[in-house]
């Protein structure tokens, strides 16, 4: 899981960055302002959030410390997940009751639980062997990792024509590839989630992703150089790259220890005894 891990905390790393650079919070992915317009010590708050996330970042990077950094991760964006809960109503209160509302304000919950799954994983991965321990921990990841994929795709296919303008210019039919796209993520999550080719479906997702970076998600940081959604995008983007892949090779390892045997697996988790 290695190059996961390095997408993951390079991500969280360069997320902490940005709170530090602007003194503030990205609102599309860290919505602060859901608790209040003028929420007393933001900017204190962006400061210690971003102090907080590059040290787990870096810490998640290095066997010896991965343990403190996946388990201080996973904390940071489950406060993130906690702060789009209060948008729901807000936003049901100010839009109503529509279907675009509630997918949009879940594409931003979403967002955030995807990035515990793969904290989730590390931590239960350094601090036991027990196999019925990592069992349960891939079961909460497949759904962490597995739901917002879905509704990702479907929040696509409901704002197709939205998405379409966020495609590159130099690429033809807008609408075309923004449904694609919104039917991919919507069955790489049902893979993920269900079980069935789940760790193609990730890899796939992560490659795909690693496309919007190139494709989507930099490009506009030169255009846009001031702008903390822009940089907060491209940003998120590389984490996630990291959560897919560490969820691919997590779901791999443990498939490959089946495939030894229980005995073997035994054998080779202790030293050799050092015959006197």
């Amino acid at each position: 899981m290695k190059l996961g891990v390095w997408f993951y905390g390079l991500g969280t790393v360069l997320t902490g960055i940005l709170d530090i650079a602007w003194g503030d919070f990205d609102a599309s992915h860290q919505p602060i302002q859901s608790l209040g317009k003028n929420f007393p010590g933001q900017h204190l708050l962006a400061y210690a959030a971003g102090v907080w996330l590059v040290a787990a970042g870096l810490a998640i990077l290095w066997r010896r410390s991965a343990k403190m950094g996946a388990a201080a991760s996973g904390i940071a964006y489950l406060v993130f997940v906690a702060l789009w809960l209060p948008r729901y109503y807000a936003a049901i209160h100010t839009l109503g009751w529509r279907i675009d509302v509630l997918l949009g304000v879940s594409f931003g919950l979403g967002q955030q639980l995807m990035l515990i799954a793969p904290a989730a994983i590390v931590y239960v991965c350094i601090a036991s062997t027990d196999s019925l321990l990592q069992a349960r921990a891939a079961i909460a990841a497949r759904w962490m990792l597995g739901l917002p994929p879905i509704l990702f795709g479907l929040l696509h296919l409901a704002g197709i024509r939205v998405f379409a303008t966020i495609v590159p210019h130099w690429m033809s039919f807008g609408y075309f590839w923004a449904g694609l796209t919104g039917i991919a993520f919507f069955l790489a999550g049902c893979a993920i989630c269900s079980g069935i080719r789940d760790v193609l479906a990730a890899r796939l997702l992560a490659l795909m992703l690693l496309l919007f970076e190139g494709f989507v998600e930099i490009p506009p940081i030169f255009i846009r150089l001031h702008d903390l959604r822009t940089w907060g995008a491209a940003v998120y983007n590389v984490a996630a790259i990291g959560a897919c892949w560490i969820f691919a090779e997590f779901l791999t390892s443990r498939a490959d220890r089946g495939r030894i045997g229980p005995a073997e697996n035994v054998a080779m988790s202790r030293p050799e005894q050092v015959v006197a």
